[in-house]
């Protein structure tokens, strides 16, 4: 199963892709599940398909919003494979770098990533992220994968000059509306195997990023063992991944987005995000 938030007219909703349809659900479920993190949080997916009986709407004719409205944590994992680990000239680390980002710095699928004004650094990061499903702590590897309610694609906007100010990452990586997740969460089920999948990144069509997800130092089910530890994960929490060698900041001559470009995070299975981008 797919699912997308959305702005249809003005009313922010959610619903189940079917063709190039997104049905939301009937008013009953919407009363009780008023969004796509309520529903998670309830363990109420199962039922979703079968309620997604209200309104119809074209998929190119919605606003997608980001696909977690407000998410509680929205972690992200730096330097996480190894290609990309080796063109910033990095060692791999013993431990997940793990770093926070705010939910204002994230927009939907077809909404325009900023570049913010006080920087012409601003590179494409594409990763996976996954979404919690469910009330996480001490979670033991073997058992991680469970605790996943699905997947969905996520481009981590970085502001490098802003990155690099301090050994934290947080200010080059929360710029108001800099990184963009969804369109879909495609549902644990749909994905038997996450490590067998693979992402590419195209700024204006051209390829800038490959890698498979099983090249991750720490993979999936180690993050969620990692970050159940520090943290309780809630249902709709999100950590992305990492992300694959290919960076503008890491090419030469460096490669930065500007105004008018369009980068695409493309991950078979999962979804294909689209990303415009704007100035400030």
């Amino acid at each position: 199963m797919k699912l997308a938030s959305f702005r249809a007219g003005n009313k922010a909703s959610y619903g189940v892709q079917r063709g190039e349809l997104l049905c939301e659900p009937g008013d009953e479920f919407l009363g009780r599940y008023p969004d796509l993190r309520a529903a998670i949080a309830a363990d109420a997916l199962p039922e979703l398909e079968a309620s997604a009986t209200g309104a119809t709407h074209a998929v190119d004719t919605v606003q997608f919003l980001p696909l977690i409205p407000q998410p509680d944590k929205l972690l992200c994992v730096g330097v996480n494979y190894r290609p990309h680990i080796e063109e910033m000239g990095r060692e791999i680390p013993d431990h997940p770098v793990v770093f926070v980002r705010f939910p204002g710095s994230q927009v939907g699928h077809k909404q325009p990533v900023i570049r913010p004004k006080v920087s012409e650094q601003f590179d494409f990061e594409g990763e996976l992220a996954i979404v919690i499903g469910k009330n996480a702590r001490h979670v033991s590897r073997s058992d991680a994968l469970d605790y996943i309610a699905g997947y969905c694609c996520f481009m981590d906007g970085s502001v490098r000059d802003w990155q690099k100010h301090t050994m934290q990452f947080t200010p080059g990586k929360n710029f108001d509306k800099s990184g963009s997740m969804g369109p879909w969460l495609v549902t644990r089920d749909e994905v038997t195997e996450p490590s067998a999948l693979t992402l590419t990144t195209r700024v204006n069509g051209v390829v800038m990023q490959r890698g498979r997800v099983a090249d991750l130092v720490f993979d999936i089910a180690s993050l969620v063992e990692y970050c159940s530890v520090f943290t309780e994960l809630l249902p709709g929490d999100v950590i992305a991944t990492g992300t694959p060698g290919g960076v503008g900041a890491a090419r030469s001559p460096q490669v930065w987005l500007k105004a008018g470009d369009l980068v695409e995070v493309d991950i078979p299975g999962v979804g294909l995000l689209g990303c415009p981008v704007a100035n400030e």
